[in-house]
């Protein structure tokens, strides 16, 4: 029997913290338990104690890449301004080098949700939307059309994923949020 999940303890803190770290340099597609534990001087046994099973550390990993994500959320409300000040400060964020990883992580995470459903990974990448979607909504008023900033942003991510172009990629946000204004 294995410590329940839910509860909260320091050793499974430092280890979801150096697990985190692990995926976001390696992914998980392939995480495998072994090599996970070696890498942040723990055991498998330790991890599926701490965490009750495999798919339990997957969500717990996932809950961890989102709270970055909320954090950004949190922070662009308590910020404020115009709406396209807002949206030009969400792309910053998602465009500066230091969040490849993250945003690879997520992106990894978004797609299995896709396609696993029912896995560990299920309902993550609806949480996402309906979270962008409100702050959005927030952020441009009821004249606003936060699915398709939405869209936009998510569109523009994946290419700078893909192609690393970053330079492009912000002109096209650029481009597309000059018109927003609140409604």
């Amino acid at each position: 029997m294995g410590a329940d999940p839910q509860v909260p303890s320091a050793r499974r803190e430092e280890l979801l913290e150096l697990a985190y770290a692990y995926v976001l340099r390696t992914g998980m597609a392939a995480m495998s338990l072994r090599p996970l534990a070696e890498a942040v001087g723990s055991s498998p046994r330790v991890l599926l104690y701490l965490f009750g099973s495999k798919d339990g550390l997957v969500r717990a990993l996932l809950g961890r890449s989102r709270t970055e994500e909320l954090a950004l959320l949190a922070q662009v409300r308590a910020q404020g301004g115009g709406p396209a000040e807002v949206v030009g400060r969400l792309w910053e964020w998602l465009a500066a080098p230091q969040r490849r990883d993250l945003l690879r992580l997520w992106a990894e995470g978004y797609a299995r949700s896709l396609v696993e459903p029912d896995g560990p990974w299920a309902g993550f990448a609806a949480q996402g939307v309906h979270d962008w979607i409100e702050v959005l909504g927030e952020v441009l008023g009821p004249a606003g059309d936060p699915t398709a900033v939405l869209a936009m942003l998510r569109g523009a991510l994946l290419d700078l994923l893909a192609t690393g172009d970053v330079e492009r990629t912000t002109a096209a946000v650029r481009q597309q949020t000059a018109g927003l204004s609140a409604g």
